[in-house]
């Protein structure tokens, strides 16, 4: 019998998962603004891969957030390096599902939404700097233009999200979602 439980337990986490995956790459088609050299604010794309963090659990937010990367590559990527790939794509998307840290903590969504874009901020930084510095204008630096450049649609998006996710009847939702899928 617990063996059941075990494969029911995972079966509704994999269905989760690919949910919270599709609901991503959704909204994340749902472009408000389009930066001119990468990036954009979307109608809460980040959301499902933190969401799915702190709903699962770090790993799985993680695998999520690797395979909605991959997706956003296979949908439109822009690529010049394979590295850049790796960072644009793969790392920075699975990383907001280092929301799963925090999820037991008060506030948990809220601070696992800030840790997850933050993560991916710093992905974006990177590649900005290392792949993207060229472009930088003249009276800017690489580092300082990828750290303005890169926060301008991540903030943006950011905050309307905290905002809604914040609204005490989603708070409400994501917390008995929480807890109904750690069962």
């Amino acid at each position: 019998m617990e063996k059941n439980t075990g494969k029911r337990n995972y079966t509704r986490k994999l269905t989760t998962t690919a949910l919270l995956v599709a609901l991503a790459m959704i909204l994340d088609q749902i472009k408000l603004f389009e930066m001119p050299q990468g990036g954009s604010v979307t109608l809460f794309g980040t959301l499902p891969i933190i969401a799915l963090g702190y709903l699962l659990g770090t790993r799985w937010g993680l695998a999520g957030g690797a395979v909605t990367g991959l997706l956003n590559l296979i949908f439109g990527g822009y690529v010049i390096h394979p590295v850049q790939m790796i960072l644009d794509y793969v790392i920075a998307f699975a990383v907001m599902g280092l929301s799963g840290l925090v999820r037991n903590k008060n506030n948990g969504l809220t601070k696992g939404y800030l840790l997850g874009v933050f993560c991916r901020y710093i992905c974006a930084v990177l590649s900005g700097v290392i792949f993207f510095g060229e472009y930088a204008p003249e009276n800017f630096n690489a580092l300082t233009w990828s750290l303005w450049y890169n926060i301008t649609y991540l903030a943006v998006e950011g905050i309307m999200t905290i905002i809604v996710i914040n609204i005490p009847a989603v708070r409400k939702m994501f917390e008995r979602f929480r807890l109904e899928l750690a069962n």
